[in-house]
């Protein structure tokens, strides 16, 4: 039997989708030793549009190497950062 995970909802201010991507990048870039946050997951949503998601990275495994973390359907092969 798993645990349930638990989803932090994260309002910002930007008013685009390149802004809210850059910033979800950001938080990655400074966060990314924390554990606890499955940034591979990310996904972003107009405010009242919640339940339309759009994912950020591709996050398929990576023999051996972890995760990609090239933008969700990229071109070409995946790779770590």
């Amino acid at each position: 039997m798993t645990s349930t995970r638990w989803i932090i909802h994260l309002p910002t201010t930007l008013t685009s989708l390149d802004g809210a991507i850059t910033l979800a990048a950001a938080l990655c870039d400074s966060l990314g030793h924390v554990t606890a946050i499955d940034f591979g997951e990310t996904t972003l949503s107009e405010e009242d549009q919640q339940f339309l998601r759009t994912r950020i990275w591709c996050d398929a495994p990576i023999g051996g190497a972890g995760r990609c973390r090239r933008s969700d359907g990229h071109d070409g092969d995946c790779a770590s950062r």
